[in-house]
């Protein structure tokens, strides 16, 4: 089994559990599956997945920052902030210099009220659910950071594409919902489309199809585990270490010309070959994730 990171291309209609049972049944029973950051059913675009030893170092891989293409649909208003919800209000149309008027003012640290039918959890509760129920509960504020809404082009007399560079956290729906408030109509968001997560890019994105190929090929379209974590701080240790680094044994630092510093956390390599995640303390390197098990080469 290849161990490594999907960026799988997730059409609409496919949840992100369907695209990690899809990638489960073609692998040996109980092997290890994990996707980062949710995209909603009716959502497009990357999707990460981590398979076999992969998903253990979600922890390392870094994907605050997010990019996506969403569609805006102005002078219809729905209590879910997308295509989803039920009609809840209607108002006036825009043209795209009023629209690309009122972007700037949503670039930056901002706060959202996210809809009452996100999975914000509030006193213990997703919000979806409570709001399910019938309950009536207070949203409180968040605040989020939006680095740029650019905008695209107008695909019809009520609809226009915006791209959104943010951080995590921030609901796309919630800020086309407040961008047609700033434009004093109403507006839901109509699409969306995840062009980026962290080093993962739509324009290196697998559709399902191409993955399934790949695997009857035998040959799956996976990046290596090392590949989101670059970011972070390697060290090559030498084949004299081989069993110590093979049993998860701590490697001594006494004696180094440059040794990384109290704290630091490594990637740590068998001569070219990842074997986990490490990180210095007490004259130490100690490993926190270990993927070179002592039978493996």
């Amino acid at each position: 089994m290849r161990d490594g990171f999907l960026n799988l291309l997730k059409p609409p209609g496919m949840t992100s559990s369907d695209a990690v049972m899809m990638v489960r049944k073609n692998l040996p029973r109980g092997a290890k599956v994990g996707h980062m950051g949710t995209l909603d059913p009716e959502a497009s675009g990357v999707l990460p997945i981590g398979i076999g030893k992969a998903a253990r170092l979600f922890d390392y891989v870094s994907d605050k920052e997010k990019g996506y293409r969403a569609e805006i649909r102005i002078g219809v208003e729905t209590d879910t902030q997308d295509a989803t919800g039920r009609i809840t209000g209607r108002g006036g149309l825009v043209t795209a210099e009023q629209l690309q008027g009122v972007l700037p003012q949503f670039e930056g640290d901002i706060e959202q009220i996210p809809s009452q039918y996100s999975a914000i959890k509030v006193g213990g509760k997703k919000l979806y659910q409570t709001a399910r129920a019938g309950e009536s509960i207070e949203i409180p504020k968040r605040t989020v950071h939006i680095e740029s809404v650019t905008y695209v082009a107008q695909t019809a007399e009520d609809r226009f594409l915006i791209d959104v560079a943010c951080g995590r956290g921030t609901y796309i729906r919630t800020l086309c919902h407040d961008i047609g408030k700033a434009l004093g109509t109403c507006a839901h968001m109509a699409f969306l489309l995840r062009t980026k997560s962290g080093v993962f890019e739509l324009e290196n994105a697998v559709t399902p199809e191409e993955y399934l190929q790949s695997v009857q090929e035998g040959e799956p379209k996976l990046l290596p585990c090392d590949a989101p974590i670059r970011h972070i701080p390697a060290v090559h240790l030498g084949d004299n270490l081989e069993h110590p680094v093979r049993n998860g044994n701590p490697i001594r630092l006494k004696n180094w010309k440059n040794p990384p510093q109290e704290g630091s956390v490594l990637r740590v390599y068998l001569g070219e070959q990842f074997a986990g995640m490490g990180q210095v303390k007490d004259g130490e390197i100690r490993f926190r994730c270990m993927l070179l098990g002592e039978n493996e080469s």
